[in-house]
C-alpha cells in the first residue's frame, strides 16, 4: 500500500546585509547546515565591502537553497525586508523569517521559532530578550538602556502585548505577510520592527514571544544610530494616533480583489 507523499515545508531566511563580509560566510553555512532544509535570501545594499560577491560565490555549493538580491545603495533595513517578504510570498514559502546577519541571533535558535508557528499555533513567533529565559550577553550598557527603554515606551503608548517589540529575530506564518499591505509599512528602522508586529497584532494574528539569548556582534560595526531611535519614538507616537483614528488597519490591511 503506498503512502502520499509528505508535504514540503518552505522555510525561507531573510538576511539583509550592509558590510557583513567578516560574517556572511559563517552565518550562511550555520544556517544551511541545519536540519530542516531552511532556504535563505540575502538583500545586499551594495556592500563596498564585497560582501554580495562572497554570497554569491557559495551559491553553486547550496544550489536551489541560496538566493540574493542586489540592490544599488544603502536603503534601509525596512525596505530590505519589505522586498524580502514580496519575494517570499511570490515563491510561495509558508515561514518567512527575519535574522541578522553578525550571529546576534543563533541560529539554532530558528527551530525554536519554527515549532512556535508550526506546532504551538502562533502566526508570529519572535525571538525574544525581554520574557523568562531570555537574555543579552556582551552589551553595552547604554544600548540595553535604550533597548529596555524602548520596549517599555512602545508597550505604554501602543498597548501592545509584546515585551521586545524591536526584535529582529522573528517568524511570520505566509498568510500574515500576505494580509498586510507592505507597500504601506511606514518605517525601514526599529520602527519598522515596531509597526509589523502592531501590523499583525491590529489583524488580530497570534504572537508568541519565544525566549533567546541575544549576543552583541564580535566582528563588524553595529547599525545602530540616534536617527533610528528618533525615528522609533516618533513612529510608535504615529502609530497609536492612526490605531486611535480608525486609520491604521484600513491602511495597512492588503485589499484582495476576485475575479
Amino acid at each position: 500500500m503506498r503512502t502520499a507523499p509528505s508535504l514540503i515545508v518552505k522555510k525561507l531566511v531573510l538576511i539583509p546585509t550592509y558590510n557583513e563580509k567578516e560574517n556572511i560566510s559563517a552565518i550562511l553555512h550555520a544556517v544551511l547546515g541545519l536540519s530542516s532544509d531552511y532556504h535563505v535570501l540575502i538583500i545586499d545594499d551594495n556592500s563596498p565591502d564585497g560582501t554580495a560577491a562572497i554570497v554569491e560565490s557559495l551559491i553553486g555549493k547550496f544550489i536551489e537553497r541560496l538566493f540574493i538580491i542586489k540592490r544599488p545603495s544603502k536603503q534601509g533595513l525596512g525596505t530590505a525586508y519589505i522586498q524580502g517578504f514580496k519575494w517570499a510570498l511570490e515563491k510561495n514559502y509558508d515561514y518567512i523569517f527575519e535574522m541578522d546577519a553578525d550571529f546576534s541571533h543563533n541560529p539554532n535558535d530558528l527551530d525554536k521559532l519554527l515549532s512556535a508557528c508550526e506546532y504551538k499555533d502562533a502566526d508570529v513567533s519572535i525571538g525574544s530578550r525581554y520574557v523568562k529565559g531570555g537574555e543579552t550577553e556582551n552589551w553595552p550598557l547604554d544600548r540595553r538602556i535604550y533597548s529596555l527603554g524602548g520596549s517599555a515606551y512602545t508597550r505604554l503608548i501602543t498597548g501592545m502585548p509584546i515585551k521586545d517589540p524591536t526584535a529582529g529575530f522573528i517568524c511570520y506564518k505566509n498568510k500574515v505577510l500576505a494580509d498586510i499591505n507592505l507597500d504601506s509599512i511606514q518605517f525601514i528602522g526599529y520602527a519598522f520592527q515596531i509597526e509589523m508586529k502592531f501590523a499583525a497584532w491590529k489583524l488580530g494574528y497570534k504572537i508568541k514571544e519565544v525566549p533567546i539569548t541575544f549576543v552583541d556582534r564580535k566582528i563588524g560595526v553595529s547599525k545602530m544610530s540616534k536617527g533610528i531611535i528618533k525615528e522609533a519614538m516618533l513612529g510608535v507616537l504615529n502609530m497609536q494616533w492612526q490605531s486611535a483614528t480608525g486609520s491604521f488597519v484600513k491602511m495597512i490591511k492588503r485589499i484582495r480583489v476576485n475575479f
